[in-house]
This record gives C-alpha cells, sequence and structure tokens, in this order.
C-alpha cells in the first residue's frame, strides 16, 4: 500500500498578511483549499494513508483531518527553528513502511491526474525550463538518473515540490534523516540536501510534469494570478 507524507508545518512568511490567520497551504484557489487539491489527487490515485504534518497554526487542520478519513495529523514541534528536514523527520516511520509520496502541501494541482501514472522507480516530478534558473533543479546522468539536487542549473528540470519514493529508498532516506539530524547545520538543511548527499545509493529518476498541471504559489501576487486564470 502507498503512502504520503505532506509538509504543512511552514509559516508562510511571502504570503503575509493571508497567512497571519490561516496557514498557506489552507488558503484557498478557485474556492478549494490548496492542500486539498494535492489529497483529491492522492486519494485519485487510490492512496489511503496520508500524514499532514503540521505546526505553524496546527489547529487550524482539525477540519481537514474530520473532512478526510485519510488524514491524520504529525506534529512538528522543530517548525519554528528547523528547517523543513524536521518535517520528514517527525514522519519517517511512515517512509519506513513501503513505497510513499514525500509532498509539499502549498501546491495548486490543477490536474487531478497527475499522479496516477504508473511509477516503476523512485522520481522527482519536475517541470523543464529552458533557460538559467535559481531555484532546485535536477541534474541527471544519460540513463536519466538524477546526478544532483540543488539550486540553479541551465536547461534543466525543476522542483515542483513531489517526489515518490519507492520502499528500498523511502525506507533507506528515513534512515539517512534520522542520522543527519542534530548533526552540525542540520537547523538550514532541506529534506533534499539529504537526498542529494546520498544519492550514491538513492537511485531516483524525473518524472515530467506538463505547463498547466501543477503550480507552486509563494506570493499573494502569484495567487492572483492564478486565480484569474480560473476565473469564467
Amino acid at each position: 500500500m502507498e503512502r504520503a507524507i505532506l509538509m504543512a508545518s511552514g509559516l508562510g512568511s511571502r504570503m503575509r498578511p493571508l497567512t497571519l490567520e490561516t496557514p498557506k497551504p489552507l488558503i484557498t484557489v478557485g474556492g478549494t483549499p490548496m492542500i486539498e487539491t494535492v489529497i483529491e489527487g492522492l486519494k485519485n490515485r487510490g492512496v489511503r494513508e496520508i500524514a499532514v504534518v503540521v505546526g505553524y497554526l496546527k489547529e487550524k487542520f482539525g477540519a481537514l483531518a474530520a473532512k478526510y478519513p485519510e488524514v491524520r495529523l504529525i506534529e512538528n514541534p522543530y517548525f519554528e527553528t528547523v528547517n523543513n528536514i524536521s518535517s520528514i523527520y517527525v514522519a519517517r516511520d511512515i517512509l519506513r513502511k513501503g513505497d510513499c509520496f514525500v509532498c509539499e502541501a502549498d501546491l495548486y494541482l490543477a490536474d487531478k491526474t497527475l499522479l496516477c501514472r504508473e511509477l516503476p522507480r523512485s522520481a522527482y516530478f519536475g517541470k523543464f525550463v529552458k533557460g538559467h534558473s535559481e531555484d532546485w533543479v535536477f541534474d541527471t546522468n544519460a540513463e536519466g538518473t538524477i546526478t544532483r539536487v540543488g539550486k540553479r542549473g541551465d536547461d534543466r528540470y525543476n522542483m515542483v515540490g513531489l517526489c515518490f519514493l519507492k520502499a528500498r529508498d523511502a525506507s533507506f532516506l528515513a534512515d539517512a534523516i534520522e542520522r543527519r539530524f542534530h548533526t552540525a547545520g542540520y537547523e538550514d538543511l532541506f529534506w533534499d540536501d539529504v537526498v542529494n548527499e546520498n544519492l550514491d545509493t538513492l537511485k531516483l529518476g524525473v518524472e515530467p510534469v506538463p505547463e498547466g498541471s501543477i503550480a507552486e504559489i509563494d506570493t499573494v501576487a502569484e495567487l492572483m494570478e492564478i486565480e484569474k486564470t480560473l476565473r469564467p
């Protein structure tokens, strides 16, 4: 059985003032909270165990757990002082159970079938960007296996906040996250940094994402632009 971890504990500082009283994943796009578009996409695939890692305004997520029986909440007590490695750390036991999605919760999934494709190997979902990008990108070898996960690159697939891990890789990553936590500099780490540190063992490809199927919304201006496209 496949499972999923949704990271929803962040402060959402770049979307203030909207996030002063509402956690970013619960901000609506086209009338639907962003996190619910991801949950519905996972449900369409048949995922029936979804762990939502909460921290900032954690009490606001109670209604979400009541609405979706697939959802259970996991509290991240480190969310104010440690980067998102902490969200995977507190949910690491989920990774040890088998095949697992790791998803940012503040995504707008326009195509609810995006997660339903066959996934024979571990992979990050990525959107190809021509030219230079300052965002998170993937370097790959001739076989399409990722050789670097990091910021900045030219003519590369860019990270979109979705990853799928087969059981072997998921279990290995759980152990790697556990080892890395509380080591020097861990407070500033993204969980993807730990993936990058272990690409000699982890074997991930890239699943291409069609244009318009998913949106990462980081600012109020980006939210307004997306809303414009959804108006009849």
